[in-house]
């Protein structure tokens, strides 16, 4: 990550090995970040709405990572006043940016996974490859 001299900002090189965008990548594409994203894209959620919409997804990687997102700035933790509390979960605009452009790389997934089941037949046949 280098800064331009005109500007405070910094650029931001997610190929370089110091850049602080990498941990934020991971928390969008890691096991969980980007299944949160799209369970929140259409509506806000409740904490276990989240979760029976995420399977395999246990309590504390769902904290975890709600937390992170929340700390990146891409998901909004709402407690509403009252006994007993309500807490929901909600995307912020740059959560709704991101993930309408997760979304659009699953499609492009479920688009491409005829050839990847292909692909990987033909991988598995040939026997695996040691490196």
């Amino acid at each position: 990550m280098t800064t331009r001299p005109d500007e405070a900002v910094p650029d931001f090189e997610v190929l370089a090995k110091g850049c602080v965008s990498r941990t934020t990548l991971d928390h969008l594409t890691g096991r969980w970040g980007t299944l949160i994203l799209i369970a929140l894209h259409e509506d806000p959620k409740r904490f276990s709405e989240i979760r029976r919409a995420i399977e395999g997804i246990n309590e504390k990687a769902l904290a975890q990572s709600l937390r992170q997102l929340e700390r990146d700035g891409f998901v909004d933790r709402l407690a509403s006043d009252g006994y007993p509390s309500r807490v929901e979960y909600r995307l912020t605009a740059s959560g709704s940016r991101m993930a309408a452009g997760l979304s659009t790389l699953v499609e492009l997934l479920y688009d491409e996974m005829p050839q990847v089941l292909i692909a990987q037949a033909a991988y598995d046949a040939r026997g695996a490859r040691t490196p």
